[in-house]
C-alpha cells in the first residue's frame, strides 16, 4: 500500500510556507506492507477539491502558483491536518484514500477497494474527520435542520464507504471541523448504535466475535450514499469478506454480482430475506437492486440446522423432516436458469403458481418468510404488496431455481372505455390503490395491479375488474358477487385486490399463452364473464396499440346471457396501427378468399389489398348483411341513417388513394384471387371512410341500431367497369360486433331505415 511519509510532508510544506527551495527528489509517498508498518488512517467526508496521487506527489516540480493552487483547497488542508495530528500521536506513516491510490491504474484501484477493508482493520488509529461538527459533541438525536442532507446526522454517518471505515479498525477517534477531539468508538459506542443501528459489540469487538448473516451488515448500509452506483457494492466487500473485480459502469449488476459472490462462499440464505416486511417489494429477480432493499433487516439472525427443523415442526411432514439432511439445507448450485437450491413452499390459499418459502433465519423471534412465484418453470421473487394472505397447510420440500438475471419489465398504460356500463344501470365506485382512479394510467413495478369496482344497486351486485401487469405481460380479469350486507365498496376492492394479486401470474401466464398462438399485431381478444343469479354478461375487450404499446380496454355489460366458453377469445382487426387509437374505429375484414369467389387484387397507395366486385348500385358507406346464399343485401347508408343534427356537426370526408404502380398511368391490372385472369381499370378512383374522431363517433352512434352489419369500407371506380358495381371492401365496425352466443334472437330495425335497394 502507498502511505504518506508523515514528516517528510511537513517538512516540505514547511519550506513552502516560508519560501524555501524545496527538494523535488524527497518522496512524501512511498509503498509499504500493512502487516510490518504502524501507521495512521483517515476516514472523512469527500470534498469538491481533493489532491489525487499524481499531484501529491508532483507538487514539488510544480510552477508556484500551480502549487499555491493545491494547497489551498481544502483536501490539501485535510491532509496537513492529519499529517499533524500523526505526528503528535507518534505516528510516521498515513494513509488517506484521495492520495494514496493511483486511480490511474486500473489494477492498483481494484487492489485498494479489495484490500481497503484489511487496511483499515491493520492501522494502529483511524481518525474519523466530521467536517460539518463545530462543537466538541456530534448529535445524540436526528437534527433535520442542521443536516438536511443526511438524515439529520453528520454526513460521516450517511456515506457507504465510511461504514467499514468505522467498524474495521480497533481505535477510532472522531474530530470536529477544527481538529479539536469529540471523543472514541469504544466510548461513544452506546450513541453510536443509535445513530447507525449497529450493535454495540460489533463496535467494540469487530465482526470475528460473533459475525452477522449478510442481511444485516446490509441492514446497515441500506440509507448510505455513495458518488457512483457501483460502490454501494464495492463499499460493502470486506464487510462481507468477499473479493470481486472493479466494473465501474456496470451500475446496479455490481451489487448482484456482490449477492452471488456471497452465495458462492456460503451458505448464507439472508441475502433472499430482503424486504420480507413488505418493504421494497417488486416481482423479478430473487436478489435485490441495493442495500436500502435490506432496511428491515437489522435484527435478522440464523438458526442453525435443529432450531430450523424445530421451527417447522407441524407445518411439515413429519417424515420428511427426519429424512432431510443438514448438507442438503446449505447447498447452493449457480446455473445460468438460476440459482438451484432445495427449499420449504407452501402455495398461497387458491393459487397455483404464488408459493411462501421459509428461511433459516427469525427476525425478533419470527420465522423469515418470502414470497416466490413460479414463471416458466423457475422462481422469481414476488411482490404481494406487504399484505398477509393465507396459505394451505402444509409446507413441502422441493429444488426450485431462483432467477437471479433480471427480468423484462415493460410501463403498461391502459385506457379504458366505462362509459356504456351507466346505460345498463352499473356505476362505478372507485378504483384500488385510489391513486389509479383515471380512466388511463400506467401499472408499474410497485404498482402492478389496478382493481376498478362497479355496482349495480338495484340488484345488489357488483363486479370488479383487475387490470395487472407480470413480467411484461399485461393482463385483465373479472370477479362478480352478490353484495353482502353493508360491506363498503372500498374494503371490497381491497379483499379482490389482495385476491387477484396471488392470482396474478396465473392470469398474465393465460393471456401470454393466448397471443403467443395468436399473435399480438392486428389482434382483438374478447372475453364474457357470466353474472350469476342475473341474465347480464360483462363483455371485456382488449387490443395492444401499435404506435404507443398502450392498452385499450372497453368494459360492457349486456342485458343477455353469454353459453360461450369463459376465456378469451382473438378477432382479427384493421386500425391498430391508428394514430388516434380509439376502440370504436376498429374494423373485422370480411374474409372473401373463402366465401366470394369474385375477388381482385390491386395496388393501393403501394400496398397489395383484396376487393370485391360488389353488388349493383353499392357505394362508400352503404351497410347491409350477407345472406344464406352468401349475397350482399344492402340496407342503407351510415350518412342517411345518422340523424341530420349530429351530421351537421361531424367532419367527415373520405380519404382518396393512389391506384396501382404509377400514379400517372392511365390503365390498371386488377388481378383475380381465383382465376388466371385480370381486369384492365381505365383512370381508377380509390376512395375509403376516414379515420378520425368525429367518424368513430358516428360508427358508435348506430351500433345499437346496426348490430353485425357490414359496412363498405372501401371503393374502386372505373369506367371500365360497369359503373354501378365498383370494386370494393367489406368490413364489420368492431362496435357493431355482437356475438352469436349473446343477444336478442332478432334485432328490430326503425321503419326509416331502407331494408333494400
Amino acid at each position: 500500500m502507498h502511505l504518506v511519509n508523515v514528516k517528510a510532508f511537513i517538512q516540505r510544506e514547511r519550506a513552502m510556507s516560508n519560501g524555501e527551495e524545496v527538494d523535488s527528489r524527497t518522496k512524501v509517498i512511498e509503498f509499504r506492507y500493512d502487516e510490518t508498518t504502524d501507521y495512521a488512517i483517515l476516514s472523512h467526508r469527500w470534498f469538491e477539491q481533493e489532491v489525487d496521487y499524481k499531484e501529491m506527489t508532483k507538487l514539488a516540480k510544480m510552477k508556484k502558483d500551480e502549487q499555491d493552487e493545491i494547497r489551498q483547497r481544502l483536501g490539501y488542508r485535510k491532509i496537513h491536518d492529519s499529517c499533524e495530528q500523526a505526528r503528535r500521536d507518534g505516528y510516521e506513516w498515513l494513509w488517506v484514500d484521495t492520495c494514496c491510490i493511483d486511480k490511474r491504474s486500473s489494477a492498483e484501484l481494484s487492489e485498494a477497494i479489495n484490500s481497503m477493508y484489511r487496511w483499515y482493520e491493520n492501522s494502529k488509529i483511524c481518525y474519523a474527520y466530521l467536517h460539518d461538527v463545530s462543537g466538541p459533541s456530534f448529535p445524540t438525536e436526528s437534527d433535520d435542520e442542521r443536516y438536511p442532507t443526511s438524515d439529520g446526522y453528520p454526513e460521516w454517518f450517511s456515506r457507504g464507504w465510511t461504514l467499514q471505515e468505522m467498524i474495521a479498525p480497533n481505535n477510532v477517534q472522531f474530530f470536529n471541523k477544527h481538529w479539536q477531539p469529540i471523543g472514541d468508538k469504544a466510548t461513544l459506542a452506546k450513541t453510536l448504535t443509535c445513530i447507525t443501528r449497529i450493535p454495540e459489540h460489533i463496535l467494540k469487538d469487530g465482526l470475528s466475535s460473533n459475525r452477522p448473516c449478510a442481511a444485516q451488515i446490509m441492514s446497515w448500509a441500506a440509507n448510505r450514499k455513495t458518488t457512483r452506483v457501483e460502490d454501494r457494492a464495492y463499499s460493502l466487500l470486506g464487510l462481507l469478506d468477499v473479493n470481486m473485480p472493479m466494473l465501474y459502469g456496470e451500475g446496479k449488476k455490481a451489487f448482484q454480482r456482490l449477492q452471488l459472490e456471497i452465495i458462492r462462499m456460503s451458505n448464507d440464505q439472508s441475502v433472499f430475506a430482503w424486504g420480507f416486511k413488505g418493504e421494497n417489494e417488486r416481482t423479478g429477480s430473487i436478489l435485490a437492486d441495493d442495500p436500502s432493499f435490506f432496511w428491515n433487516c437489522d435484527d435478522m439472525k440464523p438458526m442453525d440446522y435443529n432450531e430450523f427443523i424445530r421451527s417447522l415442526k407441524g407445518d411439515a411432514p413429519e417424515e420428511q423432516l427426519s429424512s432431510i439432511e443438514e448438507d442438503r439445507l446449505g447447498t447452493f448450485l449457480i446455473t445460468n436458469r438460476g440459482i438451484q437450491i432445495w427449499m420449504f413452499l407452501r402455495p398461497l390459499l387458491d393459487s397455483g403458481s404464488v408459493f411462501e418459502a421459509r428461511l433459516p433465519y427469525r427476525s425478533r423471534l419470527s420465522p423469515v418468510r418470502i414470497t416466490l412465484t413460479l414463471w416458466n418453470s423457475n422462481y422469481y421473487r414476488y411482490s404481494t404488496s406487504g399484505k398477509g394472505y393465507p396459505t394451505e397447510k402444509t409446507l413441502y420440500f422441493r429444488q426450485v431455481y431462483l432467477r437471479y438475471q433480471d427480468t423484462p419489465y415493460y410501463k403498461t398504460t391502459f385506457e379504458i372505455d366505462d362509459t356504456i356500463i351507466t346505460k345498463n344501470g352499473f356505476t362505478h365506485c372507485g378504483a384500488y390503490p385510489p391513486k389509479l382512479t383515471a380512466s388511463t394510467f400506467a401499472l408499474t413495478s410497485t404498482d402492478p395491479l389496478c382493481v376498478k369496482v362497479y355496482s349495480d344497486n338495484q340488484a345488489h351486485r357488483r363486479f370488479a375488474v383487475g387490470f395487472g401487469q407480470c413480467f411484461g405481460q399485461d393482463w385483465i380479469h373479472v370477479i362478480y358477487e352478490k353484495s353482502t350486507g353493508e360491506q363498503p365498496w372500498w374494503l371490497y376492492a381491497m379483499e379482490t385486490h389482495m385476491k387477484m394479486l396471488v392470482r396474478g401470474p396465473e392470469y398474465a401466464q393465460s393471456m401470454a399463452k393466448m397471443r403467443s398462438l395468436d399473435g399480438c399485431n392486428g389482434r382483438l381478444w374478447v372475453k364474457h364473464t357470466c353474472l350469476p343469479g342475473s341474465t347480464r354478461t360483462v363483455r371485456t375487450s382488449c387490443v395492444v396499440w401499435e404506435n404507443s404499446k398502450n392498452c385499450g380496454v372497453k368494459i360492457e355489460v349486456s342485458p343477455y346471457p353469454y353459453n360461450g366458453p369463459d376465456e378469451w377469445t382473438s378477432l382479427n382487426v384493421e386500425g391498430t396501427d391508428d394514430p388516434n387509437c380509439d376502440m370504436r374505429g376498429l374494423m373485422m375484414p370480411h374474409s372473401s378468399r373463402n366465401e366470394l369467389q369474385n375477388g381482385y387484387m390491386l395496388r393501393v397507395d403501394g400496398v397489395s389489398m383484396e376487393f370485391l366486385q360488389a353488388p349493383r348500385g353499392i357505394k362508400l358507406g352503404d351497410y347491409g348483411c350477407f345472406t344464406s346464399s352468401k349475397d350482399f343485401r344492402c340496407e342503407g347508408n351510415i350518412f342517411q341513417a345518422c340523424p341530420s343534427s349530429l351530421i351537421s356537426e361531424l367532419v367527415i370526408t373520405p380519404r382518396h388513394h393512389r391506384i396501382g404502380y404509377d400514379i400517372n398511368r392511365d390503365h390498371v391490372k386488377a388481378y383475380s384471387l381465383h382465376m388466371d385472369l385480370s381486369v384492365t381499370l381505365y383512370k381508377p378512383l380509390g376512395l375509403s371512410l376516414p379515420s378520425n374522431r368525429d367518424f368513430n363517433s358516428l360508427l358508435a352512434s348506430l351500433s345499437t341500431r346496426l348490430i353485425n352489419k357490414y359496412l363498405i369500407v372501401r371503393v374502386i371506380q372505373s369506367p371500365t367497369l360497369d359503373p354501378t358495381t365498383p370494386l370494393c371492401v367489406f368490413a364489420k365496425p368492431f362496435v357493431w360486433h355482437q356475438d352469436e352466443d349473446t343477444g336478442p334472437p332478432s334485432v328490430q330495425w326503425p321503419s326509416d331505415v331502407e331494408s333494400q335497394r
